[in-house]
């Protein structure tokens, strides 16, 4: 598949901090959400940030987006020092990550294929050409059709919508995909199919990904790495099979049930079974027949 990603700009090699987190806190609107936040982010890792309600998993992400500022500490993607970039560098750096929002976050008012092409035509430097055969790629890519380009969200069933703002979120060819409840609101089979998909792309355009999650067959499908945040803390750090013998009443609870499930072998037998079903990529039946949102 041909790009737009620079050749200068290539994946980094494995074992290299793509993000770094530094004795992070922050507070927001007079309210302590972390504190003495520390953690990396390997280049070609998933990681899953996990915690309950009110925690800072939502926070956290924004803080790697520089969407936040941290009160004290710093973020660094990409060795860009979020927070005191010049507003050229934050440019530059944005492009070399893409983000599925929660609910998709799609322009109402804008069809498929407009949606897609927003973060090219916001370059102002691609002719059309180029912008439509990047995002019949894309499509293609993320398993939908040509012809899905000319339909708008309001004719898009939940998985329809998931795809399409991977579409969008991939179609710089980033080096980092953050993703935000990648399968709420998706039923178990759209779910599976979609988990699928993100694995394969992963793989195909060697991605580092921070996923927010609390669905924990995801975790077992993709992650790496998790980090557990609870009390303003990160309470753990490390693989799923670690992370689960730890006695953090959080930590039982989210798991209770699964700990058998996240010894290194299950895990292992769980992935290679899911990479070895259908091929993910050609749509559904439930997106070859989208019900009206």
């Amino acid at each position: 598949m041909s790009g737009i990603r620079n050749q200068t700009q290539a994946a980094a090699p494995a074992h290299q901090v793509a993000i770094s987190v530094r004795h992070v806190g922050t507070v927001l609107g007079g309210v302590r959400i972390h504190k003495d936040i520390s953690l990396d982010v390997q280049a070609g890792e998933v990681l899953g940030i996990i915690g309950g309600s009110g925690s800072g998993k939502t926070t956290l992400l924004r803080l790697m987006l520089g969407l936040e500022r941290p009160t004290e500490g710093e973020v660094l993607v990409l060795n860009h020092k979020l927070g005191n970039c010049e507003a050229t560098d934050l440019a530059q750096v944005r492009h070399r990550w893409g983000v599925l929002f929660q609910q998709g976050a799609l322009f109402s008012a804008l069809s498929v294929f407009d949606n897609i092409a927003v973060p090219l035509r916001e370059l102002k430097s691609l002719p059309k050409d180029l912008i439509a055969e990047l995002v019949m790629q894309k499509l293609q890519q993320v398993g939908l059709k040509p012809e899905d380009g000319i339909k708008m969200p309001a004719e898009l069933s939940g998985g329809m919508i998931k795809r399409v703002s991977l579409a969008r979120a991939l179609i710089m060819d980033p080096q980092l995909l953050f993703l935000d409840e990648p399968t709420a609101g998706l039923d178990p089979a759209s779910s599976k199919r979609f988990v699928q998909l993100i694995e394969s792309l992963k793989r195909e355009m060697d991605l580092t990904v921070v996923m927010v999650t609390h669905d924990v067959d995801t975790l077992f499908a993709l992650v790496d790495r998790i980090a557990v945040l609870s009390d303003q803390h990160l309470v753990a750090h490390g693989k799923l099979e670690q992370v689960v013998q730890m006695s953090h009443p959080f930590i039982r609870n989210f798991f209770l049930g699964h700990v058998q499930r996240c010894a290194e072998d299950n895990i292992r037998s769980f992935r290679d079974a899911l990479h070895h079903q259908d091929d993910p990529l050609p749509a559904d039946p439930a997106l070859a027949h989208p019900q009206p949102a």
